[in-house]
């Protein structure tokens, strides 16, 4: 059994298909599925379910999923342990969600740099799902991700705390004016693909609100989104510091929620298990913050 298909396997399940799955690799489409056939082939059975909307893991792969995981993350620690002579240097790949590479990267990314500029970071965003299984398979090194993160084989420590708001076209002045003035479906809720758990929390406030039915739009981008918003499109759910600092501030309406569903840490997690080597290390030192802690 190849590594190298491992590898494929695992990016292919974190990807949803071989599209997605073929651009995260650089590589062609027909390269992933020749690998991950012959892949089934060696084990002797499916690890996908192929339909019109992309591939989905067989019991089968569900089961192989977190050891190739293991096995690629251990494989891309060992060289990174053979490398390290305790002096930051070298690749270090972060991921983050967009909402935070957007607001609060910029100048911690600065910072990092000015310190350590012997490092190679590349940074790349996703949804909080998709960063957790990066992080686990050893593609990405470390990442930022909405919490509540519960996994063994992941630390975290809390990088920023962000209220979360309600964001509505302008005309829309408050909760009361929303609720009133919308169909009885509830407005369009404006989300990130399946796995951010920001749509997660927009769902549940639209369930609350008596809108479990609203149709949903999806964008892949943050000015997109915030533009939509603008246009009277629908809602969405971002963090208020995000909003604040957009240039269409001026073109939307910010409410404030309950607790419940404002409140959310953005934690930045690595493996919990291995050598954490120098350029890592550098990195989280750069996580500044008094309340910062580690979570299990």
């Amino acid at each position: 059994m190849e590594l190298s298909d491992l590898k494929i396997f695992a990016a292919v399940a974190r990807a949803g298909g071989i599209t997605r799955a073929a651009e995260e690799l650089n590589t062609v489409q027909s390269n992933v599925t020749q690998r991950v056939k012959a892949l089934e082939a060696e084990i002797g059975t499916p690890l996908f379910e192929r339909h019109s909307r992309g591939m989905t893991l067989t019991g089968a792969g569900r089961r192989l999923l977190p050891y190739a995981q293991r096995m690629a993350a251990l494989s891309h620690e060992a060289v990174l342990a053979a490398r390290d002579d305790g002096e930051p240097k070298g690749p270090l790949s972060i991921g983050s969600m967009e909402t935070t590479a957007a607001v609060r990267l910029p100048p911690l990314l600065a910072d990092f740099h000015r310190r350590f500029p012997a490092v190679r970071l590349s940074l790349r965003t996703a949804t909080t799902a998709d960063l957790v299984g990066a992080v686990l398979d050893g593609s990405m090194d470390g990442a930022f991700v909405a919490g509540p993160i519960a996994h063994a084989e992941l630390s975290a420590v809390i990088a920023f705390r962000e209220e979360l708001v309600l964001v509505s076209a302008r005309r829309w002045r408050s909760l009361t004016d929303l609720r009133a003035g919308t169909p009885e479906s509830g407005p369009t809720a404006l989300v990130f693909r399946t796995g951010c758990t920001y749509r997660q929390r927009l769902e549940q406030v639209m369930t609350e609100f008596g809108w479990p039915s609203a149709a949903r739009f999806e964008l892949g981008t943050l000015d997109g989104m915030i533009g939509c918003v603008a246009a009277d499109m629908g809602v969405t759910l971002l963090p208020r510091a995000v909003v604040e600092r957009s240039e269409t501030n001026g073109s939307v309406s910010v409410h404030t929620l309950s607790p419940a569903h404002a409140r959310v840490e953005t934690l930045f997690i690595q493996r919990s298990a291995g050598h954490q080597y120098s350029a890592l290390r550098g990195f989280v030192s750069c996580l500044k913050g008094d309340d910062q802690v580690i979570a299990a």
